[in-house]
């Protein structure tokens, strides 16, 4: 009961979240933002454990370090690098919640369409990135190995779990790559909207599937 409440709570606060960053004013948006993410932590604490432990603290430590790097991400310019070291060591982590068992690789199959997705992003961002050439590819590179990992896992095993785990890393994807294409190439109408609507659902199935 706990879980669902902190979840149910968590879609709320993001719901405000997303009001607040299309509509104003700045500083509840700065609120809402970092309290969503604390209420999805709560909520993977708050989850009676039936996975290994060592799964539920990865998943943990990644969320933590999502909080922060939203948190710098506050500052759109000044935060900018402190928030992608931030999330580069989020999508770390969960690769660490997500790596098969010794004696179960995971397909090879399933990666095709994850570096697919990975190289086109990273060539369409490419003439803008500047100095931020490589550390933007070792962020696609990371966040495109957490993908593909949650996915191979659920091919694996299967489950509801699993799913959550993966659809949630495919729609953290997906809001990264809208984000740095809206940064680097090319405003979106509705960005945050999009973005924000992806990213907070995303985080909360990861937490869920603990």
């Amino acid at each position: 009961m706990p879980v669902i409440i902190f979840a149910a709570c968590a879609l709320a606060s993001a719901g405000l979240a997303v009001r607040f960053a299309v509509r104003g004013p700045r500083r509840l948006y700065a609120v809402f933002k970092p309290l969503t993410m604390v209420l999805v932590v709560a909520a993977a604490l708050a989850a009676e454990t039936p996975v290994p432990a060592a799964y539920k603290t990865f998943i943990l430590a990644g969320l933590v370090c999502s909080l922060a790097g939203d948190i710098a991400l506050l500052a759109p310019e000044k935060g900018f690098a402190a928030g992608l070291l931030c999330f580069l060591a989020a999508h770390v982590f969960y690769i660490l919640a997500f790596r098969p068992a010794p004696g179960h690789p995971t397909s090879m199959g399933v990666l095709l369409p994850f570096i697919i997705l990975g190289l086109l992003m990273f060539r369409t961002l490419t003439p803008s990135l500047g100095r931020l050439k490589l550390p933007v590819l070792v962020y696609t590179a990371a966040i495109t190995i957490m993908a593909w990992l949650a996915a191979g896992r659920y091919v694996e095993y299967g489950g509801a779990r699993p799913l959550l785990a993966f659809a949630g890393a495919v729609l953290l994807l997906l809001s990264d790559s809208a984000l740095a294409y809206n940064r680097f190439v090319k405003k979106i109408p509705a960005a945050q909207v999009i973005i924000l609507g992806m990213y907070f659902p995303a985080q909360l199935l990861i937490a869920l599937s603990v």
